[in-house]
């Protein structure tokens, strides 16, 4: 694969990881200004982020990407997969009981952080974004968790 490949690759994942934080900073908001119903739709298109990650899985396969970059990969695709299914199809609530919400909280953050080090491939600019980004939305989930216990 072309080295302007990879480049364009690593834009893509940078660009992905920040889509989708700046998404769910969206679901959060919208929680905490009471419109639910904005929040789960926006949550569902979220769910489209499977695409860019296949689509890095497999250039990633091709170049040879070191194996934590598959470890990231996988662990938003997972997430994605988990949040598409149990939360916006089946709606089953994990939030309001703390043996499940604990668990839940360490895999959404896993997954997301994760996607710290798959923009970082995109270099030190968009590393410096992402973490931005991942800061607030990490303070949003915890404030909106506050006032309105999801």
């Amino acid at each position: 694969m072309k080295a302007v490949n990879v480049r364009l690759a690593n834009l893509v994942g940078a660009i992905t990881a920040n889509v989708y934080m700046l998404l769910i900073i969206a679901v959060f908001i919208s929680r905490i200004l009471g419109l639910l119903e904005i929040g789960h739709w926006v949550g569902f298109a979220s769910s489209l982020i499977i695409v860019p990650l296949v689509y890095l899985f497999l250039v990633g396969l091709r170049t040879g990407q070191r194996k934590i970059y598959f470890v990231w990969l996988t662990l938003m695709v997972l997430f994605t997969l988990f949040e598409l299914v149990v939360d916006q199809i089946l709606r089953i609530d994990l939030r309001s009981a703390q043996w499940t919400v604990v668990p839940y909280v360490m895999f959404f953050f896993a997954a997301t952080g994760g996607m710290i080090g798959v923009a970082s491939q995109a270099g030190r600019a968009w590393v410096i974004t992402t973490v931005i980004i991942f800061l607030i939305m990490a303070t949003l989930a915890f404030v909106q968790h506050g006032i309105t216990g999801l």
